[in-house]
């Protein structure tokens, strides 16, 4: 079959959906990953083949421009980290987001950032789903063209996720507060917008644009959240883009190594630093005198920055996680996809500190799980980093639940494992095309 697959040009999402796609490829099918100009020299670099659609204008860039034209809120005029608190309550008997909660965050987060990362590309992504015509379409779970371009083809389409199913849970609760509103307040940007593309491209609205299918998830159980959705899940396995192995990574370090990595979106995104140089400066000073190999991943300009590097501290660009990983001791990152799925692949305690709006649902998980510790960034002051990984490193309780974690996400299904059970599902949806309007 013919498998299109979809993300807004962002490489560390794009990253998480490589190795399903070459394991679809392994298995016979042909492949297409579809982004926008920014990003096709990454997908080429994984050695799949790129469709270009949309502009040339690069994310970072348009994210800033929408910022000054004030049609993306701004993050400090976001819903703040853990509120509202309902959306983030892992208990089997929460209660909804509240009407006015939920549609806060739907007008200030989700809307917005569902126009800036779908709009340029929607009808090149249609047309070429009507040149080439897909059987199935795979999206990033907030590329939302995906499903719009999949349904005008008459192709399946399934979001694969990133993170905690945050979306998700939004909808429920959106949809759940809605009903209870009198007729003339049940507004729903997200479905005004999705219906506005669809409409224009011969599709009828369905929750199937927002939801998929069905959907694709490499988080293990602990980090999955109930809903009413069909889901697979998969175990995940780090894709790092071109690496080079040093080789120091393979000699035995002389101390436990612990990793300080921020993801590599953030050498192009400054605003996604959790921490300045000063702070940084005082974080090193401070575990100076811990016995630890403290590998630390920063954009050289940032590094010029630092006026000492502690004995125990040694300064990289960029390392593979997935070859440094499995040597280290602890790891403390930013909350990224990447970065908390390989230490969870590996067994490796972990200390978060992250401003996302998954953030809040990891934290709580890596209290249950007992994975590791958690600071918000504002907390995380030189004295709150040392006593966190102080911790990782000398309670072994850490290291034991990381352990077990560890085997819980390798007894999941690989995506090789897991091509057949697509290939069942596809084979049950396929539907016939949508004539063309355009």
């Amino acid at each position: 079959m013919r498998v299109l697959i979809v993300t807004f040009p962002w490489k560390t999402h794009l990253f998480n959906m490589v190795p399903l796609a070459w394991s679809l490829r392994t298995a016979g099918h042909e492949v297409r990953v579809a982004s926008e100009p920014d990003l096709l020299d990454v997908i080429t670099g994984t050695g799949l083949t790129a469709v270009s659609v949309g502009s040339g204008e690069a994310l970072p860039e348009r994210i800033r421009r929408a910022w000054r034209e004030g049609t993306l809120p701004p993050i400090e005029d976001a819903p703040p980290l853990g509120e509202p608190a309902p959306l983030f309550d892992i208990s089997p008997d929460r209660e909804p987001l509240s009407w006015q909660q939920v549609k806060r965050i739907y007008d200030t987060l989700v809307v917005p950032r569902a126009r800036l990362f779908n709009d340029a590309m929607m009808d090149d992504l249609v047309d070429v789903c009507r040149e080439w015509k897909p059987d199935l379409v795979l999206w990033n779970a907030v590329t939302y063209a995906g499903a719009i371009a999949a349904t005008a083809v008459g192709a399946v389409h399934a979001r694969l996720l990133y993170s905690v199913d945050v979306y998700t849970r939004m909808r429920e609760d959106y949809l759940y507060r809605m009903a209870q509103q009198p007729e003339a307040d049940r507004t729903d940007g997200l479905k005004d917008w999705v219906s506005g593309h669809a409409e224009r491209h011969g599709v009828e609205f369905s929750e199937d644009l927002i939801n998929g299918h069905f959907t694709i998830d490499p988080l293990p159980e602990p980090f999955r959240l109930e809903h009413r959705l069909t889901s697979l899940p998969m175990q995940f396995v780090p894709h790092n883009g071109k690496a080079v192995v040093p080789r120091w990574i393979e000699e035995k370090p002389k101390a436990p190594r612990v990793l300080m990595t921020f993801g590599v979106s953030a050498n192009d995104w400054p605003e996604l630093f959790v921490f300045g140089v000063e702070q940084m400066q005082a974080i090193l000073d401070a575990v100076a005198d811990l016995e630890m190999e403290l590998v630390v991943t920063l954009p050289k300009d940032f590094q010029a920055q630092l006026q000492r590097v502690p004995d125990n501290t040694r300064l990289e660009e960029f390392v593979p996680l997935s070859a440094i990983m499995p040597t280290c001791s602890a790891v403390l990152h930013h909350g990224g996809a990447g970065s908390f799925g390989t230490a969870m692949r590996y067994g490796v305690p972990q200390m978060m500190i992250s401003q996302a709006l998954d953030a809040p649902l990891k934290f709580k998980y890596i209290d249950k799980s007992g994975i590791g510790v958690w600071l918000k960034p504002e907390d995380a002051d030189a004295a709150g980093v040392r006593a966190g990984l102080v911790k990782l490193l000398r309670d072994d309780s850490y290291r034991k639940n990381a352990e077990r974690l560890g085997q819980e996400v390798m007894s999941m299904p690989s995506p090789n494992e897991l091509v057949h059970t697509i290939e069942n599902l596809v084979a049950d949806h396929r539907a016939g095309a949508v004539p063309a309007t355009r």
